[in-house]
């Protein structure tokens, strides 16, 4: 039987598939089992910032499993110390605490059990359009009935509110709220970015009431957005919840706090959560982008993208928005069609919502993949 057999025989079909079987990848480029040639521009939803085929991330993994792959965090381990060390260094504000998990849903589950751990109440504001992740928790706080509608019913005491306006959100604040949970550009929503005053305003509510601020950064973080955290550009959280690229592909998860955090021994643990060969595989993958100026190519190649697909005079157009290498192309009609015709251009690109084009390539795409990008993208868009 073929790939495409297998997996459709043995697997729970919840995932809409592509029609094509990928098998390899380097730098910016992945390949199908036919050994056709595909410039990412959706890098695993965000995971792969670092690119295909690392050996830096690579020689660490193999190393750090031949000497221990995994450690249960109720044994102190040197590498798991080491990357905790080394968030707290990178983090912004006041952050100096780690969990450790293994997916940007079980981030903001714990984050959403944190807020209510610390704070003694159980409601949580959030955004429509937001996208959290499918885990209960998580599901309640992200918005659409398409993911929540078989899973009801969801999670009380969740808020959503309309995103960027601050006056529909402090309307939505009561006694019992414990914390607004906000990513800073919305992904899987259309590539939205927030806008830095909206933010502000919360962060000085959240002060003023004793409410805790969580930013979801499991898309934007680790140089996406041309700062190694987008809250950079914004305001410190409280929490700050990461995934996707923390470890250059493999899966890890971690939400970082501030003291105004507090959570009960034994009260959340993961048994993979903090496992020494994902700890040395992000160890590594931070040091690629640090080494290479990663966050810097985020930003230089994002704004080179963005003023390159600008320039595309087609009506089909309706905005082109974004932030580093996280670009959203909206456009007047469906976007499907389109990303599937990219795909015969050779372009593996995403959606985000009905009408949105999501771009997400490794920070490593060069300026001429990126033209070869946008010519492909005016040539779907022209027929």
């Amino acid at each position: 039987m073929s790939t495409k057999e297998l997996e459709q025989k043995y697997e729970l079909a919840v995932y809409p598939r592509r029609d094509i079987v990928l098998a390899g990848g380097q730098g910016a480029r992945l390949f199908d089992d036919q050994g056709r040639e595909y410039i990412d521009c959706a890098s695993n939803v965000g995971v792969s910032n670092i690119g295909h085929g690392n050996e830096t991330v690579a020689k660490a993994v193999y190393e750090q499993y031949l000497t221990l792959g995994n450690c249960y965090s109720m044994f102190y381990n040197p590498v798991r110390a080491r990357l905790a060390e080394k968030l707290v260094n990178l983090a912004p504000g006041s952050l100096n605490r780690v969990f450790f998990c293994n997916s940007g849903a079980e981030a903001n589950e714990a984050a959403l059990k944190f807020a209510r751990s610390s704070t003694g109440k159980p409601e949580i504001i959030a955004c429509m359009r937001g996208f959290h992740g499918k885990t209960m928790g998580a599901l309640a706080a992200t918005w659409g009935p398409e993911y929540q509608k078989p899973f009801a019913p969801m999670l009380p005491g969740l808020k959503h509110v309309p995103y960027n306006n601050f006056d529909k959100l402090e309307a939505a604040v009561g006694e019992q709220t414990a914390a607004v949970l906000l990513e800073p550009v919305q992904g899987e929503g259309g590539v939205r970015v927030g806008d830095r005053q909206y933010f502000q305003k919360i962060r000085d509510l959240c002060s003023d009431r004793h409410i805790l601020l969580i930013m979801d950064e499991v898309q934007t973080g680790f140089g996406r957005t041309g700062t190694m955290f987008a809250c950079e550009q914004l305001v410190p959280p409280d929490m700050l919840c990461l995934a996707k690229s923390m470890a250059g592909g493999l899966p890890m998860g971690a939400v970082l706090c501030n003291d105004r955090v507090s959570v009960p021994l034994k009260s959340h643990t993961s048994t993979f959560g903090g496992n020494p060969t994902a700890c040395a595989a992000a160890l590594a993958s931070i040091d690629v982008i640090e080494r290479q100026n990663l966050v810097l190519n985020a930003k230089t190649l994002g704004d080179y993208f963005q003023e390159q697909l600008r320039r595309i005079e087609i009506q089909k157009i309706r905005e082109i928005r974004g932030l580093g290498l996280m670009i959203g192309v909206e456009l007047k009609e469906k976007a499907g069609p389109y990303v599937h015709k990219l795909m015969d251009k050779r372009v593996i690109a995403l959606l985000a919502g009905a009408t949105v084009i999501r771009l997400l390539p490794p920070l490593v795409i060069s300026r001429e993949e990126i033209d070869t990008v946008v010519k492909a993208l005016k040539e779907v868009l022209a027929e």
